[in-house]
């Protein structure tokens, strides 16, 4: 079925005809390498999948990790598999079966779920760069402040935050009228990369978009650095090396994922923003990234770097 859109075609949406079916095309200009681009996809998924289910297990079913840093390690697993399989699925289906079809209520189901997932993940971080200050800076009161309830509070503030701060771009994105093109060049529908092939004014689009990135992500990112400065400030001022050494140790692991979540987020940016003459392919190869490196890294870097979850993980599959 051919996608070219014919002058008349192109009239007849001018008088009011809007879209309600999008062709996704994955990646452009790299179709004829679709099959081996999947194999990382394919290989990601599986292990973001594997890696932070057996996570979750792991953390739910020892009693001896049901301290604040694991259990918000737990919500950020289950984020992870959230948003691995909002995106990546999709994704194989256009590389293997040439599926990009989808309706414009499934491309803004979608977009809702990557952005609340997405910001439920650098909330979750937030929350527990708030753990490692605690546990470091009051290691006396760790216990009596960050107790179980707190954290199932801090858990649900998170997603409500989320839900209520995205929920506004499904009604900003019903209501465009979208008679220009349906081909979209990327494997997955976000928001600002679906309106603007609206033909109504996308302004309050845009700048809703600029507000929902500064109150949640930049600002988690600002107080994530805050919260790290007083962390430093208070290792650098332990008069023992050891207990130096062990505090350091214990945030190595939340830096890691700290980095690798907004790392590429940053990039991506810097790239879009500058980067005029880079090819869309690594526009769109860049997007997929920030989606599928962070979920498949997180169990990892978890698993060499927490001795309990390694003890856990190697009784599951080598049992005595």
């Amino acid at each position: 079925m051919s996608l070219v859109v014919s002058p008349h075609m192109a009239a007849l949406n001018h008088t009011g005809v809007s879209h309600t079916v999008f062709h996704l095309l994955g990646i452009p200009g790299l179709e004829n390498q679709h099959m081996w681009i999947s194999i990382p996809f394919f290989i990601s998924y599986v292990i973001a999948l594997l890696g932070n289910s057996l996570l979750i297990i792991i953390i739910i079913t020892k009693s001896s990790l049901h301290q604040p840093m694991y259990l918000f390690l737990c919500m950020l697993a289950g984020a992870d598999i959230v948003l691995s399989t909002s995106t990546i699925p999709q994704a194989l289906a256009i590389f293997w079966f040439h599926a990009g079809e989808i309706s414009l209520d499934r491309c803004i189901t979608q977009t809702f779920v990557i952005h609340c997932t997405f910001i439920s993940e650098s909330g979750i971080l937030l929350a527990m760069a708030f753990d490692r200050y605690i546990a470091i800076c009051y290691p006396l009161k760790y216990t009596t402040i960050l107790t179980h309830a707190l954290i199932g509070k801090i858990g649900v503030i998170i997603f409500l935050r989320s839900y209520c701060i995205v929920f506004p771009m499904i009604f900003l994105l019903k209501r465009l009228t979208f008679c220009q093109s349906n081909i979209i060049p990327h494997t997955f529908c976000e928001h600002i990369g679906v309106a603007k092939y609206a033909c109504n004014d996308i302004q309050v689009n845009i700048w809703y978009g600029i507000f929902v990135l500064m109150s949640t992500v930049v600002l988690d990112v600002l107080l994530i650095f805050v919260s790290y400065v007083l962390i430093l400030h208070a290792v650098f001022h332990m008069l023992s090396q050891d207990a130096r050494h062990k505090a350091l140790n214990t945030c190595g692991s939340h830096v890691c994922i700290i980095i690798l979540f907004y790392g590429p987020g940053i990039f991506t940016s810097l790239v879009q923003r500058f980067g005029r003459y880079i090819p869309p392919h690594i526009h769109i190869l860049l997007a997929n990234v920030c989606i599928t490196v962070p979920p498949m890294l997180n169990p990892i870097i978890y698993g060499i770097k927490t001795k309990q979850i390694q003890e856990q993980a190697a009784h599951i599959f080598l049992p005595k």
